[in-house]
């Protein structure tokens, strides 16, 4: 048995050093050389008995662990002498390997307070046994990994922050990832600055105030709460020439700054904040490098070190791996923020900015792009309108073409332009989708790929709800092209979809389209919208439907909050798609505003038609308009009674706008054409294009209405 409380004797050490095998009594030399050996060797070795004593100890072990004289340490229980290094593990691998008989290695650290960083040791637990194979002791060897420790660990990071950095395409959290990274394994602290043009989406330029470098903070994280941080986040802020940030872009590379740097002793007093970090955090270590992408550079990475390990070249090597691979994820979400932002901008140039002026419903608007998860550039072809009608009506238009990307906003924009062109016609709703038909099909066939390989193969298709409201009659006319209906809500507060047939999507073809009448009184609100409103994956569209109309009837002071009301109550999860929303409030007309008159077909009859435009005019006070009204009549009465057919009515409109409507039952339209010199005809409809502001003609199921407008001021 080895009695651990004094020095080993000769029998004792060939026990130990020889593994129970004897040397000849008459070798002491060869003993003093395996003694001398163990003590003196560049290993580092200690000794435990069964109970976890000290029975030996090497000068190696001594000197790496600074443990005291053989007096104050052999004998003693291991936990007694410097419990504050690595023993939790070690105990466990000795006791182990005094159960088992077994060898077992291990790797540690030692964490111990004034020393500059922990230190690695690889650990070797070998059993001393007796010739019967019995343990009597355990032999521990250590040999320091310190630097490989940290290598591994590194490498680690760096292949950790290739899955942790970088996970979508948004500059804010990608950079929030990069200073999350590095906390609290690299750096006590880390901050993410970056040029205000990548802020923006824009292409990187260095943005020089006199001497400075201007950067916006975009994340900061830190290892203990109350530290200052300096700026805001998004706060842009100008660093000196000779501050790290400025100094690390100039160079193109990264640096580190100490206390015996001047330039960074300058830096920190400059700021309060950092003067604090430096007094109270003890933030005598930083290293700043650039978030370089391609040869661009972006901004800024700084980290810094309260703990008493400073940064050192091996650590600004780090830094700058991180970092570089940290900028292709950012310089990715700067680019796809760029293209995503002008294909929105683009989107929504191909939308009205604002309802047009004079129209008898105030409207309220919103759309909203989907962002699919997956951040692909997801530009959708959903549109809405507003379009001003003769008579003071006006046209509520709302559409979707099937797909996302460039060729659904560039479709959207040809669809919107047609739907256009044929409300200036003026047709009814039904024809309008049936023209409207005609077009996406011809598009599709035109889309069409001859190798059937192209995704323009799959052809057009697109939905449409058209709706025209006359605040004459205080009726809406509708019609739909497998779009969702609208929701008609009343003065009050009723709401409902109204029972509208829907037909066909656009592009199907060979399909009638019907239209439905709705009595609309004043006070009313028609909303519009795309079925991204009401898609859910958990409800279906008639539930949905529901839960709009209900929305529909939450109190709100404007049209503008009704819109963020209805979508905040609606959108609880992402939507699936994009959506549209278009709410129009109606305003009617009052009787007093419209003045009818049945016209004889007799060319004496336009004298009294006259008489009876000038005592309205009078009546609504606008003598002004008297002079170019009263030839308006004139040649249009003229022209119905000559070319037309009876019935004939003359019809006056105050709205925003004087409105003249002759109507007659005959279907041929009137053409402006130039009267030459020794023509006796043609100069009439010239006449009164001339003193309109609009003028036009619509045909009507009984035959059709030749109109036009003056500004009379009103509204």
């Amino acid at each position: 048995m080895v009695v651990a409380a004094a020095p080993l004797g000769g029998e004792q050490v060939r026990w130990v050093l020889t593994g129970a095998v004897m040397v000849e009594a008459g070798e002491p030399d060869a003993l003093d050389l395996l003694v001398w050996a163990a003590q003196q060797g560049p290993f580092a070795l200690v000794i435990h008995d069964a109970e976890l004593r000290y029975v030996w100890v090497s000068e190696e072990w001594r000197r790496l662990f600074d443990l005291p004289g053989d007096d104050q340490v052999l004998g003693r229980h291991f936990r007694e002498v410097r419990p504050e290094l690595f023993y939790t593990e070690a105990e466990s691998g000795m006791r182990q390997v005094l159960a088992s008989g077994q060898p077992q290695l291990r790797e540690v650290r030692t964490v111990v307070p004034g020393q500059a960083s922990d230190r690695a040791w690889a650990i070797s637990f070998s059993p001393l046994k007796d010739a019967r194979g019995v343990v009597h002791a355990v032999c521990v060897t250590a040999v320091e990994t310190t630097e490989r420790y940290w290598a591994r660990r590194w490498l680690s990071m760096l292949s950790e922050a290739g899955t942790r950095v970088g996970t979508s395409l948004d500059i804010i959290k990608t950079a929030t990832e990069l200073a999350e990274m590095v906390i609290p394994r690299f750096a006590d602290i880390a901050t993410v600055d970056l040029l205000d043009s990548v802020f923006r989406g824009d292409e990187p330029t260095v943005e020089l105030a006199p001497g400075a470098v201007a950067l916006r903070r975009v994340a900061h994280r830190a290892n203990s709460p109350g530290i200052p941080m300096g700026a805001e986040l998004g706060e842009t802020q100008s660093y000196p020439d000779y501050s790290p940030p400025a100094r690390c872009i100039a160079g193109g590379r990264g640096l580190l700054s100490a206390e015996d740097d001047p330039g960074f002793i300058k830096w920190i007093k400059l700021s309060p904040y950092r003067t604090a970090a430096l007094v109270s955090y003890g933030m005598r270590s930083i290293v700043a490098v650039p978030l370089q992408a391609r040869g661009t550079i972006l901004g800024v990475l700084m980290c810094g070190r309260s703990r008493p390990e400073a940064f050192t070249e091996g650590h600004l090597q780090v830094a700058e791996e991180l970092a570089a691979r940290a900028a292709l994820s950012l310089d990715n979400a700067r680019r796809y923020t760029r293209e995503r932002t002008t294909a929105i901008a683009l989107q929504r140039s191909l939308l009205p900015r604002r309802p047009p002026k004079g129209i008898t419903v105030d409207v309220a608007t919103r759309y909203l792009p989907h962002l699919p998860a997956d951040f692909r550039m997801c530009v959708g072809g959903d549109w809405f309108d507003v379009i001003p009608l003769s008579g003071a009506r006006v046209a509520l238009v709302v559409g979707d073409v099937i797909g996302h990307g460039i060729r659904a906003s560039a479709t959207m924009a040809r669809l919107r332009g047609a739907v256009r062109t044929l409300a200036d016609v003026d047709l009814p709703p039904d024809e309008v989708l049936t023209h409207l038909d005609d077009l996406v099909i011809q598009l599709s066939a035109e889309s069409g790929d001859e190798t059937g390989a192209d995704e323009d193969a799959e052809g057009v298709g697109a939905t449409c709800l058209y709706a025209v409201y006359d605040p004459v009659r205080r009726q809406c006319t509708m019609a739909t092209a497998g779009h969702p209906p609208p929701v008609v809500v009343l003065p009050d507060g009723t709401a409902s979809t109204p029972d509208l047939l829907a037909g066909p999507p656009l592009g199907v073809g060979g399909l009638p389209f019907e239209y439905a009448e709705v009595n609309v009184p004043e006070g009313s609100m028609l909303v519009l919208f795309t079925d991204g409103l009401i898609q859910s994956r958990t409800r279906d569209a008639d539930a949905r439907l529901g839960e709009l109309c209900r929305a529909l009837t939450l109190p709100a002071p404007t049209l503008e909050a009704l819109c963020d009301v209805v979508l905040k109550a609606m959108l609880v999860e992402p939507p699936a798609d994009d959506v549209a929303l278009l709410i129009a409030r109606t305003r009617a007309l009052d009787p007093s505003q419209v003045a009818t008159w049945d016209v004889p077909a007799d060319p004496a009859a336009v004298a009294t038609a006259r008489e009876n435009v000038l005592l309205c005019l009078a009546e609504w006070r606008l003598e002004e308009l008297a002079f170019g009204t009263e030839l308006i009549v004139s040649e249009l009465v003229t022209n119905a009674i000559r070319y037309g057919r009876p019935p004939i009515q003359l019809r006056l409109i105050r709205s925003s706008a004087l409105i003249c409507e002759v109507s007659d039952t005959s279907d041929t339209a009137p053409h402006l054409r130039r009267a030459h010199v020794f023509d006796e005809g043609g100069r009439g409809l010239f006449l009164v294009a001339q003193l309109s502001q609009r003028w036009g003609s619509r045909h009507t199921p009984q035959g059709k209405t030749i109109w036009c407008e003056q500004n009379c001021g009103t509204s």
